[in-house]
């Protein structure tokens, strides 16, 4: 009975080292936007589709939503203590070397078009999320003004990298077998646009030469 007892089920072991370790890749993710967090959740979605456990895909989407809004929020707070500091600061500095000029105005202009819904699109157009967190804080929108619309745009966010990862559980067999399909589809995706940027400054380069 006492070896049976402390037998842990390798599933139940996965899942009690995988969520935690979900959350804590998910908020880094979120304050050092370096982390590719959206394949991160699609392989951790592949992986629970895989379980028996019904409540496994419920699980990574907490976990994932709760990290990002979390590591929105405390990138926030930096950022909003280096606008008010006089020497700044380095985690200000950080957002702003990851938003481009021409991203930034564009961000400013959404802002004032849309508010903060403008975060929900942000959070799912890859690269989109710094050059619009910085908008706010130019803005000098409230900390709890950012957290409303951040909150439905990290749902949105966890919802979408999710549903790519029950995509590529359900097309193959094996776990391993999804997760390279829905990193390969993540990469796709976010690579997409930086392409089109690409293919749109040239075009209007050849106009003008």
């Amino acid at each position: 009975m006492l070896f049976a007892a402390t037998q842990v089920p390798p599933e139940t072991t996965q899942q009690a080292v995988g969520y935690p370790t979900l959350f804590l890749l998910v908020f880094l993710g979120a304050l050092v936007p370096v982390i590719p967090t959206g394949a991160l959740v699609s392989s951790a979605a592949v992986v629970a589709f895989h379980h028996s456990s019904p409540l496994s895909l419920l699980f990574v989407f907490a976990a994932a939503a709760l990290a990002a809004f979390l590591g929105d929020i405390a990138l926030y707070w930096l950022g909003r203590r280096g606008m008010h500091s006089k020497n700044g600061s380095k985690w200000l500095e950080a957002i702003r070397s990851r938003a481009p000029e021409e991203r930034l105005a564009q961000a400013q202009d959404k802002l004032a078009d849309h508010g903060v819904m403008v975060l929900v699109l942000s959070r799912l157009v890859p690269a989109g999320r710094i050059p619009v967190m910085l908008a706010c804080l130019l803005a000098k929108m409230p900390l709890r003004q950012f957290a409303r619309g951040d909150i439905p745009a990290c749902l949105a966010w966890a919802v979408t990298y999710q549903v790519i990862g029950i995509l590529g559980g359900s097309l193959f067999p094996k776990p391993w077998q999804g997760v390279v399909a829905a990193i390969a589809l993540t990469v796709l995706i976010s690579a997409v646009p930086s392409a089109w940027r690409k293919v749109r400054g040239r075009e209007s380069g050849s106009q003008h030469a």
